[in-house]
């Protein structure tokens, strides 16, 4: 088994929560074994805030997660796995941890000693900002109302724990420390029963932190131990009533107690604008970290490396990589730890090289650089590429005209991009925006020759970079820039000098020179080339959250063209992708990245992988849609409601909803089943509820239009209840109906070129069967691994599988088939050639064919169908008869003519110079053909 494993042949992501734990995984490794995965791949594992339905929030990097089952539980759980011969990659989250509340030992222990804090760099805090009153302090904004009125309000209480003798203020879960240099005044306020706890603060908050900590612990415990004592126990009792936000005199104490923190408690709203320290992108319980730094690393990292030293995890996804300072470093410095770590690994676990993945969006045309030295990306990549190439070309221009008509907006996704990046940076991220520009004008004010230039200017030409910016981020440091990153900057800026003021340009061309366009090594002045390192961190942290609050959680919802490419990954300016296209892609990811993480849905994304695979049909029947489009806008017209004079949905959110029921729409539909009808309800009611406020045009997060809100999900419930719209429900589903075969047949491609292109395929949890999930948390519901296990153990035969096709159990037995011949094969997978084959005939636009080929070793030919509409024989069924194919056939190369091939699907064998789609007909709709298996 110990060089089995590397690299995986294929994952199986789950997401763990209290719900389903470690062993409840556990019970499902025999199924996933037998469906041929060779990894678990699992959502974060160490301690994250308690009833985390993701992990993302860690909370505790010592230890895992005891809703989970603790350290105890992934040891059982892994012993499982290696008793199946099977390994385990876990998500690892380095650039954030979850503060607020009281569960964050680090992020306490920085509200309570400030900059002394043994943690204070371990967050991306600037103590320094101009602002007096958060100058040496920390941006608490955490409050549900503006810190006036909850004072006001006895919502903001001075506790103590009695057990801990720890003081500290409390609003609701939120709890934030008294620091130690105040308990000997408070306590003084105590009179003499409390003065002998006063002298032992004070002599103990004496000297350097390392002893004013030491002492102030002692001196705690002392006054914890005293506190026994009814008297003591009494004037503490006082002392905490004195300070009672519920009089006058008590509610200043309070005041001025808490205004001499380190922190400085802030109602939630100000935190756009004032927040000092760097969140995940504008989530204020999540805090950047520094992860740059030696000992923020090693603590981060400390408990993941030692279960990989033991043998416990064989590879790691990153989280958000590009929300890193330096992601090259960071990815350099962690795979020569992991190689030195896979020295010392036991004899019986898996060897060579860990797994290595990183969570990141690339722009069309956009390459990981491959010195970062990781196996790839998570799998975005390719769920655009293969999404893309399912649409029609034909039907984008058609689809855009009609988008534009129903809704009266725009039809190019650039423009609403561009918008879209001109409000976010202001409105959402402005403290980082701001903090962004201060860095770059504290550089114009070190030469005289700059000096005039205004902050308000570099502010404006940082927002024309923003607006302007292709791709996630860039990665200068002080070396400069690499000439990929120097291409993009040098378009950014001729794009930003067309639309700023003309009197700034000169401006963007030192702001070009300050983020890296001038090495900052080379500047002389120490001070100077340090201000720059900050300005670059600065400007490279800010234009990822920037690309995805403007891309993904804005102009996604609001341009609705075809919603199957609008995707996590995505560009839906990019409607569709050729044959060609596609081809070339594998061929780069095979030289570049042949282990890179083929995904086609993950805990991330907006729109299930069958869902987007049904609604690209629409491309190639656009008039179709058109149709049915207009029918239902006019019947529904009356069902619209008015909520205290609003009316909703308007034309744009009406359009993406009839997108969301045709995609959504179950394979098996009773009409009559009003439990089911109203499930799906509730389903789409969450997505739409998120659609409306992402878009922030009729409602927000901020400012929720609730009146607007209740409209739209009023409209929703009217169209799927059977009494008010029977008419739109029977249209609908026969709508629903004309499509699904063609929608099934694509995701059935999907899936088959997930397996065999070059890279790791992914599997996401409940995806073996249809997936037409909505965006989380929907895509997140439990999953029925008992039924699956029972469908695949009783192996039915294909006439079957093909008649029933509904019920998604021919897509299970497409994935087993395909990765039992991958545990078969894995060198083919691992390092064999991806050779595009020539497709000629009536239909060669309609299929896919390459061959994945060793030296005299197997090779696997597969044929996949793209387009199908035009060829399956009948709208219920997958078949694609002698008819649909006509004469399209795949002209093979000279090394396999006069080969016999075996179909893994079919079972069938296949021989001649060429391969006729005949051949094949009247049996599964697609085919991976093998030689020498």
């Amino acid at each position: 088994m110990r060089a089995s494993l590397i690299p995986p042949r294929a994952t199986a992501r789950l997401q763990f929560h209290r719900g389903f734990p470690f062993d409840a995984a556990r019970e499902q490794v025999a199924y996933f074994a037998r469906l041929g995965v060779s990894h678990l791949y699992a959502s974060p594992i160490l301690t994250a805030r308690s009833g985390s339905a993701h992990g993302y929030d860690a909370v505790d990097y010592g230890s895992v997660n005891p809703e989970l089952g603790g350290e105890d539980g992934l040891r059982r759980l892994v012993a499982e796995l290696r008793r199946h011969e099977m390994g385990l990659i876990v998500d690892i989250v380095p650039n954030h941890m979850a503060v607020g509340n009281h569960d964050n030992a680090w992020w306490m222990d920085v509200l309570q000693w400030g900059r002394d804090s043994r943690y204070a760099n371990f967050f991306d805090i600037d103590w320094d900002v101009p602002d007096p009153a958060l100058h040496g302090r920390v941006l608490a904004p955490f409050l549900g109302k503006p810190y006036g009125e909850a004072l006001k309000d006895g919502e903001i209480t001075l506790c103590l724990d009695a057990a801990s003798a720890r003081l500290y203020a409390a609003y609701y879960d939120h709890h934030f420390p008294i620091a130690p240099e105040y308990y000997a005044a408070l306590l003084h306020s105590g009179g003499e029963t409390l003065a002998p706890f006063v002298r032992m603060f004070r002599e103990g908050l004496r000297g350097g932190h390392g002893n004013r900590e030491q002492g102030f612990e002692t001196a705690r415990r002392a006054l914890a131990e005293g506190a026994r004592e009814p008297a003591i126990a009494q004037a503490l009792r006082d002392l905490i009533a004195r300070h009672s936000p519920q009089s006058a005199e008590g509610r200043a104490l309070l005041h001025r107690l808490l205004e001499r923190q380190h922190y400085r408690l802030a109602w939630w709203r100000s935190a756009t604008d004032e927040i000092n320290w760097r969140r995940f992108f504008d989530v204020i319980d999540l805090a950047g970290l520094r992860v740059q730094e030696t000992a923020v690393f090693e603590a981060v990292h400390g408990t993941v490396f030692r279960l990989y030293q033991e043998g416990l995890i064989d590879g790691f996804r990153v989280d958000h990589v590009d929300g890193l300072a330096d992601p090259r470093g960071y990815c350099q410095k962690l795979r020569r730890r992991l190689k030195k770590l896979a020295a010392e690994r036991p004899a019986d676990a898996p060897g060579g090289a860990p797994y290595l993945i990183v969570e990141k969006i690339l722009a069309p045309g956009e390459l990981l650089a491959t010195d970062w030295h990781t196996d790839g990306t998570s799998g975005y990549v390719f769920m655009n590429q293969v999404g893309a190439l399912l649409h029609d070309p034909q039907g984008e221009a058609p689809l855009r005209a009609l988008w534009s008509e129903y809704t009266g907006s725009g039809s190019n996704f650039a423009d609403e991009e561009r918008r879209a990046r001109r409000r976010i940076p202001q409105e959402l991220l402005a403290a980082d925006f701001n903090a962004c520009a201060h860095a770059l004008h504290s550089i114009a004010r070190t030469d005289p020759a700059t000096r005039d230039w205004t902050l308000g200017a570099v502010k404006r030409v940082l927002a024309e970079l923003l607006v302007h910016f292709p791709v996630y981020r860039t990665y200068a440091d002080a070396r400069g820039r690499s000439e990929t990153d120097a291409g993009i900057m040098r378009q950014v800026i001729a794009a930003a000098k067309r639309t700023c003021r003309p009197g700034e340009a000169p401006l963007l061309d030192l702001v070009d020179g300050w983020l890296g366009g001038v090495a900052p090594r080379t500047v002389t002045r120490l001070p100077e080339q340090r201000a720059r390192l900050r300005a670059i961190a600065r400007f490279q942290q800010l234009t990822s959250p920037v690309a995805a609050k403007s891309v993904e959680d804005t102009a996604f919802y609001r341009h609705g063209t075809l919603l199957s490419r609008n995707e996590v990954g995505a560009d839906p300016g990019q409607f569709g992708m050729s044959v060609e296209q596609f081809h070339a892609a594998c061929i780069e990811r095979t030289e570049r990245y042949p282990a890179a993480m083929l995904a086609t849905a993950t805990h991330d994304h907006k729109r299930g992988e069958d869902l987007r695979a049904r609604l690209a049909v629409l491309s190639e029947r656009p008039d179709h849609w058109a149709q049915a489009v207009a029918r239902w806008s006019a019947a529904n017209r009356e069902l619209k409601p008015d909520i205290g004079g609003v009316k909703g949905p308007d034309a744009t959110d009406e359009y993406m909803l009839y997108q969301m029921l045709v995609g959504a729409w179950p394979f098996i539909v009773d009409l009559d089943d009003r439990a089911a009808l109203a499930a799906l309800d509730e389903r789409l009611a969450g997505w739409q509820q998120k659609a409306v406020r992402e878009a922030k045009r009729r409602s927000g997060w901020v400012e929720p239009n609730l009146a607007y809100e209740e409209a739209c999900r009023t409209f929703l419930r009217r169209l799927l209840d059977p009494s008010v719209a029977p008419a739109f429900l029977r249209d609908l589903s026969a709508f629903v109906a004309s499509i699904a075969a063609a929608g099934a047949l694509n995701g059935l491609s999907q899936t088959l070129l997930r397996l065999t292109t070059p890279g790791v395929p992914d599997l996401y949890q409940g995806c073996d069967w249809w997936d037409l999930s909505l965006v989380d948390p929907d895509n997140r519901r439990p999953v029925d691994f008992a039924a699956r296990a029972a469908a695949l153990a009783a192996a039915p035969a294909d006439d079957e599988l093909l008649r029933q096709w509904r019920d998604g159990r021919i897509k299970q037995v497409l994935i087993a088939r395909l990765l039992a011949y991958r545990a078969r094969q894995p060198r083919l997978f691992a390092e064999g050639r991806y050779l595009p084959l020539e497709v000629a005939g009536a239909k060669a636009q309609h299929l896919l064919a390459f061959v994945r080929t060793l030296d005299e070793g197997p090779a696997l030919l597969v044929l996949a169908p793209r387009l199908p509409t035009d060829l399956l024989a009948s709208a219920d069924s997958l078949a694609i008869t002698a008819e649909g194919w006509d004469d399209t056939r795949v002209l093979l190369p000279g090394d396999l003519q006069a080969v016999v091939f075996t179909d893994l699907l079919g079972r069938q064998r296949v021989h001649g110079r060429n391969i006729h789609l005949r051949q094949l007909a009247e049996a599964w709709p697609l085919a991976a053909l093998t030689l020498n298996d």
